[in-house]
């Protein structure tokens, strides 16, 4: 039997490929190795390169922190409590670009935080991995996460338990 990598092709043939995985049958759980330079994470199991994803990580004056983690949290549908929007009482959008505490919020208006679904915690202040958009693949573009495309993101939350390692460098 061959195995071959599961590539997925963004909808404009111009863009380039997302990911690669092809680590489904692998034993082990997974680590991840985020290189903040190339906006790329590499996936290990059993120290054997898996596959690798495009991230998008902190964009100037968001710095992604650097270092090695263990995922502390995992949770399928998270919303930040930092970064989101303001709505009205109809749910249309007041402010999409909002920071909780800092945003004002107008009389009849709440906050709503960006959605993270996927989310895994690396850092007691707020940091993780999570599902998110990837503007601009090979740079930066959110508030210090490592966000991931949706698919790879799933597949990462269901192959990496808590405690995984995590490592992000320059």
């Amino acid at each position: 039997m061959v195995r071959r990598p599961m590539m997925i092709m963004p909808p404009l043939a111009s863009r380039p490929v997302m990911y690669v995985w092809n680590g489904g049958t692998k034993p082990g759980p997974l680590s991840v190795n985020i290189d903040l330079s190339e906006q790329r994470a590499y996936l290990f199991k059993g120290g054997e390169n898996v596959g690798w994803t495009y991230v998008a990580t902190g964009r100037s004056g968001f710095a992604s922190p650097t270092g090695t983690f263990r995922i502390m949290e995992k949770i399928v549908d998270k919303r930040s409590n930092r970064y989101g929007m303001i709505v009205d009482q109809n749910g249309n959008v007041v402010n999409s670009n909002a920071t909780a505490g800092v945003s004002r919020i107008p009389p009849g208006c709440h906050f709503v935080g960006a959605r993270m679904p996927y989310w895994m915690r690396i850092t007691g202040y707020g940091v993780g991995l999570h599902a998110g958009a990837i503007p601009n693949p090979g740079y930066p573009a959110s508030h210090g996460c490592i966000r991931l495309p949706r698919d790879m993101a799933e597949t990462i939350y269901q192959h990496a338990p808590v405690g995984a390692r995590v490592t992000i460098m320059h």
